[in-house]
């Protein structure tokens, strides 16, 4: 095992956040390991220089990553080597691919779904959003075309009328306007696609009028690859 890392002093501000990075570096480097007692507040206070408030609020900071957990009359010790995150940040570090595999799973679903309960007020927003997208796409700027392309979207997941649909598909909305703008800036997609996928998304609109789950479903999911095949041949 190598030898212990020297902490070293602080620079005087922000010294809780200073202190829990030292601490947490100790644990991921692996100084500390899992199950480790790590050492007293008043030992650590003294290698890094700040009081034992400090020292206890860097701890704390710890505890709510996931990589420490006190014990009664005990210590405080390891139980694990890397931060929780929570859902909104694997998201953001998720590679593109990942996120249009679960993105094409929530939609296709969505689509079927949508084709089998959608109302006469989920068709007005359908055909409100298609609209919208159809302008956009003619000579908006980019920003404007993909969030009116991600709402035509949302509209279809949420004429399934199944609340954590929609809830998942809000959340990976940011992860997928990012990624389809850098899509659309880096290939020049929408040149590239004369007529912008309107045909496409005209069918799926149309599907979900007809009350047809299989071409709602299938309509979305060649739609998806599509794009998966843009980013592939973008990597």
């Amino acid at each position: 095992m190598d030898p212990p890392m020297s902490l070293g002093p602080l620079r005087p501000s922000p010294l809780v956040e200073q202190a829990a990075a030292h601490l947490r570096e100790q644990i991921t480097s692996g100084q500390w390991q899992v199950g480790a007692k790590i050492p007293g507040e008043t030992t650590l206070a003294k290698e890094l220089g700040v009081g034992r408030s400090t020292v206890r609020e860097a701890i704390r900071a710890l505890a709510g990553a996931g990589l420490v957990r006190a014990r009664q009359g005990a210590g405080v010790f390891v139980i694990a080597t890397e931060p929780d995150e929570d859902w909104t940040t694997r998201l953001r570090r998720a590679s593109v691919a990942d996120v249009y595999e679960i993105r094409m799973m929530i939609e296709i679903r969505a689509a079927e779904l949508a084709a089998e309960r959608r109302t006469d007020d989920d068709l007005a927003e359908l055909d409100q959003a298609l609209e919208a997208r159809n302008t956009a796409a003619a000579s908006a700027p980019d920003e404007e075309f993909v969030d009116s392309d991600i709402a035509l979207h949302r509209a279809a997941v949420q004429a399934a009328h199944n609340p954590l649909l929609t809830d998942l598909f809000d959340q990976f909305a940011p992860v997928l306007r990012e990624g389809l703008l850098d899509l659309v800036r880096l290939i020049d997609a929408r040149s590239a696609d004369a007529d912008h996928g309107r045909e496409a998304h005209a069918a799926l609109v149309d599907a979900i009028r007809d009350q047809d789950a299989v071409a709602a479903g299938e309509v979305i999911a060649a739609e998806l690859r599509r794009t998966v095949s843009h980013l592939a041949a973008d990597g």
